[in-house]
């Protein structure tokens, strides 16, 4: 009986360890290399819809720098409570214009092959048709595709890299859209 009760506390005891061996892992991973985020609203149509799901790859920009076109999930403002993905058009420096509802990139027309040909860009309250401003260092002006529907930079300003939670990677979910998210070239 003493065996039998020992062969059994040892076979939990080797369970306990796989349990919390793998949930170590998966923490490690959830919070310092990817996470999953549920794309909510139609901000990012027609390229991302609502209720996609996505891997977000958290490790990226603790080496490098966000790129613009890269499509980022970050803090939203005004109070960081929830979180927007949305797509960097403007990089520290730049100066982003609104001409003729199209953005301009330091004079140049950003190319955006993405979107719709008949879409044009409203301005909002940060940037207004026909202004310009200069993108602060360390900030990010970020905009969604679906300009129509899209709460973003144009609105509320530019947002810091500290904000960036990650950068969009792979999406699984639903089956249909499964794959990796290609990186967008711009002209400029």
């Amino acid at each position: 009986m003493k065996l039998m009760l020992r062969r059994l506390g040892s076979f939990f005891l080797d369970i306990l360890q796989v349990v919390v061996f793998a949930v170590a892992i998966f923490l490690f991973v959830y919070l310092l290399v990817m996470q999953p985020h549920k794309i909510k609203g139609n901000s990012m149509e027609p390229n991302y819809h609502n209720a996609q799901y996505l891997l977000t790859d958290k490790v990226s920009y603790r080496f490098g720098e966000p790129q613009r076109g890269d499509v980022v999930v970050f803090k939203a403002p005004p109070d960081d409570k929830d979180e927007f993905i949305k797509r960097i058009i403007g990089l520290p420096g730049d100066e982003v214009a609104l001409k003729q509802g199209n953005f301009y990139i330091n004079g140049q027309l950003l190319g955006e092959s993405y979107l719709p040909a008949s879409q044009i860009t409203l301005g909002g309250q940060f940037l207004q048709e026909g202004a310009t401003i200069k993108v602060a260092e360390n900030s990010y002006f970020v905009v969604g595709d679906n300009r129509d529907h899209s709460f973003d930079s144009r609105a509320w300003g530019v947002i810091t890299k500290s904000k960036i939670t990650g950068r969009a990677w792979f999406l699984y979910w639903p089956p249909d859209s499964v794959g990796v998210i290609r990186k967008t070239n711009y002209n400029i």
